[in-house]
Order: C-alpha cells, then structure tokens, then sequence
C-alpha cells in the first residue's frame, strides 16, 4: 500500500520535537540509508520515504497479532542487524520514572513467525532485550538476573543466578538510573560471543521504606534502597560473559569501589571495552580501556574539575525510554567524541584512543547537545546559542577542529529550534518557536536548511503565524553585574498606574532552566483559570546555577552553595522588582515543585520581608535526606562540609516564616521522600508556625497518580493564591 502525505500524525510529530537532537522518540526510527524512517501507526509499522514523504505500509498488524489475540500494542521496537527480524516491546508497566518492564516478541520478516521470548519468566517482567548481532539469540534482564534465549529453541539459559533487589545484575539502583539515566545494564559484544554487564551491591545501603496506608486495611510497606547523601556508592562493577562456556570475568578496574561510580561502559571492538569512572565527588573523571581477553586496564583520558563534572547534560532528553549513554566513534574507532568545560565552556573534543585530544568547537559559548557528525564529510551539527542563553539555534563546523562555528538556522528565525538529523545529514526535521510563536515544523535538506514543500515550509508559514506577545523578556543587573534572564506575564489589561500582585514561578537548581524562549513558556499549568485576565503578574527568572548556556562559571558557580546563592540571587532580583511601580510590594507570592519546591520554603524562610504567600510541592526540606549523587555533585561531601548542608536546608530557616504558607507533598514519594515533610513539619510546629499541608496518600513525586488528583491539585492551589495573594490591580 502507497500513498503520500505532508507530515505524519501530529501527536508522533510533537514528541519528536520535544526529544529532538537528543533521543529519537521510541516510535521513530530512522533507516540505515538515511533517506526514509520507520514510524509505528494504527495499521502497522510504515515506512516514510523522503523528500516526497511517500509512505509504505511494511509490517501490517496482522503480523504482529498473536495467535486468538489482539494486535500487540507497540511501546518500542527495533530491527535485527539484518534487518530480517523485528523485535518488539510490548505490554509495559513503570519502573521509578520510565516504564522499562514488560513482554518481547521477535518477528521474523520472511516467515512471519511471531514468538513470545521469555515466556518462563514472570509476564511483564522483561528489561531491555536485545538481538545478538547475528540476530539467533536475545538477551534480556528479569527480576536482577540476565538471561539469554535462542530463538529457533526457545531455550533460556540464566547467565546470572545471584541477583535480588540488592544485588543487582544488567540494570541499576534508583540512584544510578535517577542521576546517571542509566537503565540498560548491559550490551552485546560486537562479534556476538560476548555479554558486559553492570552489577550493583546494594546490601549495605540502608532501605527507605515508604508505606502505602491506601490499598489495603493494613498498611503495606515499600523499601528502596535508597543512598542518602553521607552513605557510600553502592560498589558497582562490571564482568564479561563467554557465551560459549559461560565464564564470567569481573573487570580489573582500578580503584576502591565504594569511593567511585561507573557510569559509562562501551565495547570499542570484540576484545576492547572502554570504561568512564568517576570518584565518588564527581570532579575528577577517567576513561579507561580494558582489554577483555588479558583483563588489562590501561588509562586513556581523564579530567578534574574544582566543581564537579557532568556525566549528563540537561539540554539531553535523559529521560527518554531508549536513552543510553554511548560513544560517538570516530576515525574507525580510534578516536570518539567527549564534551566537557574544563576550558570554561562546555565544548566537544575528539579524544584518542592513545589520549590524544583535540578541540573542535572554539569559543565563548557552550555546546548545549550535539545532533549529528559525519566524518566524510567533516561535519558537526549542534545546537548552541552565543549571543542570547534563552534561546536555542542549529549550529555546524569542522569535525577536524579546524574551522569556525556557522549558524545553520535561519537569521530571521529569533527563538527556539530543535533538529533531527538523518544518519546520512541530508534530511532534518526542523522546529520552530518562540514566545510569540507557536511551534512549526517541517521537513528541510541541509546543508542548505531548505524546505522540501516550500508551502508547507516555515518561512512561507511565518506571515500567517498567529503572532502571541504575552510573555515579555527582561534582565535585572545585581549589585555585583551579574545579569538574570527573566519573563514576565502582565494582566491583561494593564495600567501601569494600578498596583498588581506578582507571582514569582522559581526552580534555582543545576538541573533546570525556566527562561527559555518558547511557546506558553508563562503558563502557570497548576493554575484553574487565566492569571493574566485574573489580574496577576507572573515572573520567572534564572539565577546563577541554573543551566543556562552561559558558561562554566555561570553553572558552577553555585558549587557548595546550593540554598544559598541561588536564594540571594533570586531575593535581589524581587527586591528590584517589587519597587517596580504597578508591583503591590504587600502581595508577593512565590512557587514551586520540587527543587523549586525547596528555593520556594528558603525564601519564604529566609526573605519573609518580601515573600508573602508560598505554595512549596515535593520539596527537599533537608538536604540530609536527598541521594548521594545528587547532592554530593553539587554540595560536596558532608563528612566535609556539613556546614553548607545545614546553610542550605530550608528546615535550618523554619523558624522565620512569617507569611502564608501552603506545604504539599506525596506520601509515595520515592524520589524526595516523604519524611522531608515530616521533618519540616515538626520544625514548623515546634516554633510555633501556622501554615496549610496537603499530603497526598500514596502519590508520587508528580503527584498524578489516582481520580481526581490533577483536579483537586489544581483547585487547591488556585484557591490558596487567590485567598492570600488576592489577584488585580489596586
């Protein structure tokens, strides 16, 4: 079946977008000629053809019906090597953030043969399998064991048989996927003859027992092992399996493993793994590569930092289902591509496999993500936006090192854009938007960035955008020059006579950005209604910390300062707005969910005088309870410093609350747990503090599980602003 259309369904488009030059969308996949894709739709898999666009049905869902039963309901899949065989992830339940646990089935393309893999094994249960190279075998993860399965016997072999909750064999603890986006544990060596994997001791990280009073008359308890901040790394190491006879090598990596993280494993070659190990402070990094078959280490590159070192970037889609961490092979696998900062912006090196290093990228600016190289070429695409760090632009230049970054994006095109490249460069889909525009998209050829349906195309959409100036860009000046990116939503009908409330929507933390120049960037989503028409004025703004592309320093800057820098950056910035002329300085409100839920209780805490009125959800109150990845990156160890620990927890500054306060937290909250609440609860009571707190029985950190969460969320936050911060102008 053939025929032709524009764009595909737009829902499919949407996520694309959003995990643009970052992660492909599990439902994508491009072909290997670089010149079509693959896209899951309801009457199968198809097959997208550019430039036209033409598209193929190739795997009707009749092939992947099992027998008596409904088509299989395709959550992910990929192809064999080659191409013969179609595996698919179906079925699926969560794990922590991402639902990473369900059934694989294999399709063979010539005889239509459907077959479940791993039918012995708890349905649901299946993580992350993979087709050997030669497409006979699969391998795949259940409950903390590895397994392997030959296709044409449907024999499973159990490859690990010590794995439980605590020892965990192919995949990881909540600390390693939360903070590292490590969920896939282990690869296929490339000759197919051999399997690394990740194993993780958890035995003496103590369990954070969350406790579901909801479902049942008896209240249920739920452990996670859980290293707090102050407790060692779970020891992690990685082993080599012989297929053919099962023998297991534990690597020789150097080092204690109890002071040290491995968050990087690749093969390079059938006997050559490289390896990333970082300390357990995470500023000081090192590659190393094993030789499998002499078990010989050797170092090939490393990196220390008087901060900390990103193992992840936050422009990357790490939360995407198919993420993982891999090596950009160059020069027949001699050399590989590695970004880093250590220059003071963060900028992407070819590293050798001698230690040789070369910088490609030059200048004052950073390298927010990389979406594409091609080495005949000598080429490298990415995106990057020197002059304005709210925004976001396609940039190329010499993969050699010798050349000068060039705008690929549009110069009329002022705001965000995203790209997917084709393997082979030629084809990008390309979106567009700013906080006046609604995102567009189309499909261009590069490297002239033209459309390939020039009515379809951005620049011919552009006259007919349906211009929205709601949100306004600014900058506040502090008294040592540092310059705050901000917006700012003004009632919709202002008078610059009247006095308005202001609603401060803050975050703060190495982990996010809120200022970017986006559609609805101003929408306040928690909101029931319009605060615009309702008479708010509505800001936000990104403080020293955040991860603007703003250079080393900016980002590092709140190094040990976590509650503290962030904090004073964001109150003198208030201060200067609340003088503003239409600012009622009386009604003053700040918000925010997790580490904003945190900035929000320091401020509140911290700067009553200026704060009025606080909604704080899923926050960090003690920064004691938080994982020991996280917050030692950012703050150090506490055997060292625990001073800067207790200066940037808000349960330190309780005492001082003045203004309205409302505290909401999820009682199933296994990423800030739930005994933050209590804790600063308890402190508050202790002074003598009146506030409202809104615990919601056995929700997660997003708070969105059960009927009628969202609504009542929203309700009750609505509420509370417009009792204690009333909204219009006076």
């Amino acid at each position: 079946m053939k025929y032709t259309r524009i764009y595909f369904p737009i829902l499919s488009l949407l996520l694309l977008i959003l995990t643009a030059g970052q992660s492909q969308s599990q439902d994508f996949k491009w072909a290997s000629d670089g010149a079509s894709f693959y896209q899951v739709e309801a009457e199968g898999i198809v097959q997208l053809n550019m430039p036209d666009n033409s598209e193929t049905l190739v795997i009707p869902s009749e092939w992947m019906t099992p027998a008596g039963e409904k088509p299989l309901q395709v959550r992910d899949f990929s192809f064999s090597q080659d191409g013969k065989k179609l595996l698919i992830y179906t079925n699926t339940r969560k794990v922590w953030r991402l639902d990473t646990e369900g059934d694989y089935w294999v399709l063979d393309l010539e005889s239509k043969k459907l077959q479940q893999v791993g039918k012995e094994l708890p349905a649901s249960s299946l993580r992350f399998a993979k087709l050997s190279p030669d497409g006979s075998q699969i391998a795949y993860v259940s409950e903390f064991n590895l397994y392997l399965e030959d296709l044409a016997s449907e024999k499973i072999t159990a490859l690990t048989t010590d794995g439980t909750r605590k020892l965990i064999n192919g995949t990881f603890d909540w600390a390693y996927e939360e903070e590292f986006a490590c969920r896939d544990g282990f690869q296929w060596s490339p000759d197919g003859k051999k399997i690394s994997f990740w194993q993780l001791d958890a035995e003496k990280i103590p369990d954070y027992d969350m406790v579901n009073f909801t479902d049942s008359v008896y209240s249920k308890i739920i452990p996670v092992e859980y290293p707090t901040v102050g407790q060692a790394p779970s020891p992690a190491r990685i082993g080599v399996i012989e297929l053919a006879n099962q023998n297991l090598t534990w690597l020789a990596i150097p080092g204690d493993p109890q002071q040290h993280y491995l968050p990087r494993m690749e093969w390079n070659s059938a006997d050559f793994l490289l390896v990333q190990q970082l300390n357990r402070k995470q500023n000081h990094s090192k590659i190393f590569g094993v030789d499998v078959a002499k078990n010989q280490v050797k170092l090939i590159s490393e990196e220390t930092d008087e901060a900390w070192i990103d193992v992840l970037s936050t422009w990357e889609n790490v939360y995407a289902l198919t993420y993982r961490h891999e090596f950009k092979w160059l020069n027949d696998r001699k050399e590989f591509l590695w970004s880093s900062d250590k220059d003071g912006w963060r900028h992407l090196y070819r590293i050798g496999l001698d230690g040789k290093e070369t910088l490609i990228t030059k200048g004052k600016y950073d390298v927010m993500n990389l979406v594409h190289f091609d080495e005949k070429k000598n080429v490298v695409y990415f995106h990057a936006s020197p002059e304005n760090a709210t925004q976001k632009y396609l940039y190329k230049t010499r993969l050699d090192g010798k050349g000068e970054a060039e705008r690929v994006s549009p110069e009329d095109q002022e705001g965000t854009h995203n790209y997917i490249i084709s393997p082979n460069g030629q084809y990008a889909m390309h979106s567009f938007q700013n906080h006046r525009t609604r995102m567009m998209m189309e499909w261009i050829e590069l490297p002239k960035h033209q459309a390939l349906n020039e009515t379809t195309g951005i620049q011919n959409l552009m006259g007919n955008a349906q211009p929205n100036a709601v949100e306004e860009f600014f900058t506040i000046k502090l008294a040592d020059g540092t310059e705050m990116d901000g917006w700012m939503v003004k009632p919709t009908d202002f008078d610059p006579s009247k006095k308005y409330p202001v609603v401060f929507y803050v975050y703060t933390e190495p982990w996010g950005a809120n200022v970017k120049d986006t559609y609805g960037v101003g929408r306040n989503r928690l909101y029931d209604g319009n605060m615009a028409e309702d008479g708010y004025i509505y800001i936000s703004l990104d403080n020293r910390g955040t991860p603007a592309p703003k250079g080393r320093a900016w980002r590092k800057s709140i190094y040990r300062q976590i509650g503290r820098l962030n904090i004073s950056d964001q109150a003198e910035a208030a201060k200067q707005i609340v003088a503003w002329d239409f600012v009622d300085p009386e009604r003053v409100a700040v918000w925010g969910w997790s580490g904003g839920g945190s900035a929000t209780l320091n401020l509140m805490f911290q700067y009553p005088e200026i704060y009025k009125t606080g909604i704080s959800i899923a926050a960090v109150a003690n920064q004691m309870t938080y994982d020991n990845i996280y917050q030692e990156r950012y703050m150090g160890l506490p055997q060292e410093n625990p001073e800067d620990f207790i200066a940037g927890s808000p349960i330190t500054y309780a005492k001082n609350l003045e203004g309205n306060l409302l505290y909401i937290h999820g009682t199933g909250d296994d990423n800030v747990h739930y005994n933050n609440a209590e804790m600063l609860v308890n402190e508050l009571i202790k002074h003598g503090k009146l506030f409202q707190f809104m615990p919601y029985p056995n929700r997660s950190h997003s708070i969105s599980e059960g009927e009628g969460t969202n609504t009542h969320l929203k309700k009750l936050y609505t509420d509370y602003l417009k009792k204690h911060c009333p909204p219009g102008g006076r």
